[in-house]
C-alpha cells in the first residue's frame, strides 16, 4: 500500500480550538513542520482524519535525508488577526538548508499543547501535500507559506 497524501485542516485540529488546545500567539505553543516521503515502504493515508504526530511516525512515511530531523523543524508563528470577518494566522517559510531531501508532502502539528481541558499529545493541525515530489541536493529545501490573507492563509476561519 502506497502514501495517501491530501491537502486538508485535520478534523481533530477544529475540535481541539474549542478546547482551548492550540496559542497560535508569537509566544504561544511550539509549532512544528515535519516532511512526508512517498516511496517504496512508506504507507499510510493522510489528511483531515491524521490526529497526531505519533501516526505519521509509525507509518514509516516520516522523511529520513542529509539535514533533515525527525519530528520536524519548529514553526516561528506571527500573531493571529483578522483580514475582514475571516480570523487567520500564518507561520515563517520553513527551511532546511545543507540537505538533501526528496518530500512529497508536509505535516504540521504542535508539540507543547494546553491539556487543561483535553488530553492530546502532538495534536496535529494540517497535511499539506505537494502534488508530486520536491527535492534539494546538497542545497535549501523551503516550504513556503502562501500569503496570510483571507483567501489563501495557511490557516483560516471564516
Amino acid at each position: 500500500m502506497a502514501l495517501t497524501l491530501t491537502t486538508a485542516m485535520c478534523s481533530s485540529f477544529k475540535k481541539e480550538l474549542l478546547f482551548g488546545v492550540h496559542d497560535f500567539a508569537a509566544a504561544g505553543d511550539t509549532f512544528k513542520i515535519g516532511l512526508f516521503k512517498d516511496e517504496a515502504g512508506a504507507t499510510g493515508s493522510f489528511g483531515a482524519g491524521t490526529a497526531n504526530y505519533a501516526e505519521v511516525g509509525s507509518a514509516t512515511a516520516e522523511n529520513t535525508g542529509s539535514g533533515y530531523s525527525s519530528t520536524g523543524e519548529n514553526l516561528t508563528s506571527v500573531d493571529p488577526t483578522l483580514d475582514g470577518t475571516t480570523a487567520i494566522t500564518d507561520f515563517n517559510d520553513a527551511e532546511w538548508t545543507s540537505s538533501t531531501i526528496t518530500s512529497f508532502g508536509a505535516f504540521i502539528y504542535n508539540s507543547t499543547p494546553n491539556t487543561g481541558s483535553i488530553s492530546v499529545t502532538n495534536p496535529m493541525v494540517a497535511i499539506l501535500a505537494f502534488g508530486a515530489d520536491k527535492s534539494s541536493s546538497s542545497g535549501t529545501f523551503q516550504v513556503v507559506f502562501p500569503n496570510a490573507d483571507q483567501n489563501n492563509a495557511i490557516i483560516r476561519i471564516a
